[in-house]
């Protein structure tokens, strides 16, 4: 499939993340990613607690490096998203762009990437972000990736919303994955915030190229 952020982020065989929000009290604070040997992949750091303000997040892997930066677009009524590599610098164009298809009730959430050189392929994300109930299916209708809910072994017992799986088939880049769970974490959060409630219910994608841990 190739890698839309590193190749070194796809993995050969089915791979199960375990991702853990790292505050409990404020919207989109930041992440901590681990695999099923409980070592840290991924985090997500955020020091604004205005739920508002997360305009901006970096996505490191485990030495601290920044891979993937993504930012809302300013001004947006569909809140639009990009995607960069690394750490965002001036001039640097974006790898892939995320925006609502409607501000008003339930909406689809479309995504276009533009790195690659072999034209574009269509992914489709159904179910609701707010459950950690997703399933990414690529153009032939085949699953890529999964959100769920985590259940704790041996009593079988779902955790908490903020802490769930991203679940990835082999081939499928995990950093662009963990890109598109941040930008619907933060959808989903500033529906909480602007509604007042708990978040969007259902959350459809299209996503469009061109070219302390937690035990499993």
């Amino acid at each position: 499939m190739g890698g839309i952020v590193e190749e070194c982020f796809c993995y050969e065989k089915e791979t199960q993340l375990t991702v853990l929000k790292t505050s409990l009290f404020f919207t989109g604070d930041g992440f901590s990613v681990y695999n099923s040997k409980g070592e840290l992949v991924f985090r997500v750091e955020c020091y604004d607690h205005d739920a508002r303000n997360h305009h901006q997040l970096v996505l490191m892997d485990a030495s601290g490096k920044g891979i993937l930066t993504v930012r809302r677009k300013r001004p947006s009524l569909h809140q639009r998203w990009e995607g960069f590599l690394g750490e965002k610098m001036d001039g640097q164009k974006p790898i892939f762009s995320v925006r609502r298809s409607s501000i008003i009730g339930r909406s689809s959430v479309t995504v276009e990437v533009y790195k690659g050189p072999d034209g574009s392929k269509e992914f489709q994300i159904e179910g609701s972000f707010s459950n950690r109930c997703c399933t990414v299916y690529n153009s032939d209708r085949e699953t890529v990736a999964e959100i769920k809910r985590k259940v704790a072994p041996p009593a079988n017992v779902v955790l908490g919303k903020d802490v769930f799986c991203l679940c990835l088939k082999p081939g499928f880049d995990g950093a662009f994955a963990l890109g598109l769970v941040l930008v619907l974490d933060q959808i989903n959060g500033r529906d909480a915030v602007d509604d007042g409630g708990g978040g969007a219910d259902d959350e459809d994608a299209r996503v469009v190229p061109s070219s302390s841990p937690v035990s499993s």
